[in-house]
Formats: C-alpha cells, structure tokens, sequence
C-alpha cells in the first residue's frame, strides 16, 4: 500500500465514492472509507442506485412496507433512494462540519427523465433537498441545454447542486455562468452565499473510449499516435476555464459577499481500455479544489500503486490544446462527440431508472400482502 490517498488528499483533491448502497451503509464499508481511505463525499446516479436496489441486499423491510402501503413505484423508489442518501449524509456530517460544508457531500439526481424540461427540473431539485432533508446534500442537475436555466434557478433557491454530464468545455462555461447567476439571485434575495455549494461533474473516461473508437476505425500510425489523450486534455483544458472563470471581476464581486467556488469534479475516473493505467484519470488529474469521485476499483488501485507527483495540471494547457487539435486534424468532430456523449448520458441513465422502475414494482408486486 502507498500513502497516494493522503498525497492527493494534502495536493487539494478531495477523494468522492462513485457509489452507494444499503449494505455499504449499514455495514460500517462507508465509515470505514471515511475513516481510512481520505474518502469525503459520495456520488449517486440512477445506474447505481439500479445495480444497488437490484442486487437487493438489505432492501426487503422497507420493501415489504411500502408494499403495505400500496405506494406507486415512483414514490418507492424515491423513498429506498433518499432513505439511503439521508444515512450516507448522517455519516459523513462530521466531514461535513469539520469543511465547513465543502465536503461530507451526497449528491441524488433528479429524476433522468426530465433532462430536457427546466420547470419539472426545478420542482424535482426542490421535492429531493425537502424529502433528504440534510444540509450535507447536492441535487445533481444534467448539464443538459434545459438544464442550465435549472441549475440557475436552484442555486438562486439557496440549494446545493452537482451538475453532471459535463462533456464539452463550451459547455462547462455555461455551466460556470449559470451557477454564478444562480449565486447573483440567490444575494439579491438575502440569502447566505457561504451556505451555497456546488461542483461541475466534468467526465473524463467516456472521451477517450468514444474517440479512440473512431481512431481504431481509422488505423493510422498518425491516428493511433492520438489514443488516450483527449480525455485528460479536454479535463486540464476544463480546469484552465476554471481558473479564468473564478479570478474575474464578475466572481470577485461573488467572493466578496462570501460566496463558495464551483468546484470542478472529474468523473467517469474508471479507466476503460485495459492499455492504459488503471490510475490514469486520478495521477493525471491533480490540482488544488478539484474532487476526484472513484468507484471502489478506482480507489483501490490508487491507494495500492497510485503516484501522485503534485499537480499534473499547471503548465499543461499548450499540449492539452495541441492533443484536441490533433485529434480534429484525424477528421473527428469534437462539437460531434461531445453531443453524442451527452445525449447518451442522458439516454443511459434514463434507461437505468426505468429499469430501476420495473425491478422495484416487480419486488413490490412479490411482497404485496395478500389480500383479506
């Protein structure tokens, strides 16, 4: 084992769980990461919660409850999620308060399905921060051209968001506007701007398997040459966006009022090609106030042979701009890739929750107390 967990830690990266369940909760898993692993915030999404609520473990009472009560699928989904993200924020409260909100953070999406429709966006991230009801909660809005009017709307409410599916760095800074007009609202309504928190989930991994894909097709010695570098440059790009984006006079203006940095949060950190290191997006990726969420694989491997040299960020956005441009000289539209990707997220995570949907009302109809 190596100490890369605590070196990451201490280079400003806060190390986030990519996944939840009942039984890493109420097994001591997740106070064990906390307390041993520098793990300080756990990320959901609806292909989790699927794979946890499928697998069962720990589920069947309040199940079998629900089932009493003859709820809709829907109300029980939400009530097994948001049963699971309140314990998860119970147990990372003292991260929490030790922070002073920065981390101890759980983040539950709102409902896939309603990607492209800001209103219903805005009504679901207000029902979820009521239903969790912890301070240590962030809604996670998708990134998507409905979304961003959202993420507006409930930072300027005073709630905390993540927004996710961030693929493309004209996106990213419409995120970054959205959210600081968001904070803008939320001081004209006298609202604390130091209560208000939030990360942009910039996903990293999906790049390079969506290019390198059109690179095999090519078969080029050139194209090959491109492999596995868009993913990390499109990030290190993201994060030179950040830096200009939160040292202008707009954000000052912000920062004086007490406001909270939009953190950028590398996601999709798993690496998916067995050619490249399976710490690739965590070594790669160091920089002060960034959050790396992992999935357990990830974690692991990076406290057993991660190397982490200091910050593998500074000085790179020449190259990481040549990389791009090298991959658009191959003929791969990057303006293409990144609205597949998006478009798909979507897509995917819409497809989990409708099988979390129909595995859960298969669960409820099993258990259903009969009738008399």
């Amino acid at each position: 084992m190596t100490d890369a967990l605590k070196r990451l830690s201490e280079e400003g990266v806060a190390i986030w769980l990519d996944d939840l369940s009942r039984k890493r909760i109420t097994s001591g898993n997740l106070a064990e990461l906390i307390d041993q692993q520098h793990v300080v915030g756990v990320t959901t999404n609806p292909s989790i919660f699927q794979k946890a609520i499928s697998g069962g473990d720990g589920y069947e009472q309040q199940l079998a409850d629900l089932a009493a009560r003859k709820v809709t699928v829907e109300e029980a989904v939400r009530m097994i999620t948001t049963a699971d993200v309140r314990d998860a924020a119970d147990i990372l409260r003292p991260v929490f308060d030790a922070t002073g909100g920065k981390d101890g953070r759980v983040s539950i999406e709102v409902d896939p399905r309603l990607a492209n429709n800001t209103a219903a966006t805005v009504a679901e991230a207000k029902q979820l921060a009521w239903l969790v009801d912890r301070p240590n909660t962030l809604i996670k809005i998708p990134a998507t051209k409905a979304g961003l009017p959202a993420i507006t709307e409930v930072i300027g409410k005073g709630i905390s968001v993540n927004v996710t599916l961030i693929f493309s760095l004209e996106r990213y800074r419409a995120v970054m506007d959205a959210f600081l007009a968001g904070l803008e609202k939320a001081k004209a309504a006298g609202l604390d701007l130091s209560q208000i928190h939030s990360v942009a989930s910039f996903f990293v991994s999906r790049v390079d398997t969506e290019i390198d894909k059109r690179i095999d097709a090519l078969g080029t010695d050139e194209a090959k040459a491109a492999r596995g570098k868009a993913g990390l440059a499109n990030a290190r790009l993201a994060y030179q966006a950040y830096e200009e984006v939160f040292s202008s006079d707009r954000w000052a203006a912000l920062d004086k009022a007490g406001a909270n940095k939009q953190r950028p949060l590398w996601a999709s950190t798993g690496v998916k090609d067995k050619a490249y290191k399976d710490t690739l997006y965590v070594d790669d990726l160091v920089a002060p106030n960034t959050v790396n969420t992992m999935p357990e694989a990830t974690l692991e491997a990076t406290e057993d042979h991660g190397q982490i040299t200091g910050n593998t960020i500074a000085g790179t956005y020449e190259q990481s701009r040549a990389e791009l441009d090298a991959v658009e000289k191959l003929g791969i539209s990057y303006d293409e890739v990144v609205q597949l990707l998006e478009d798909e997220g979507v897509d995917k995570f819409e497809a989990s929750w409708n099988d979390l949907l129909k595995s859960t009302e298969a669960e409820l109809k099993r258990l259903a107390p009969s009738e008399g």
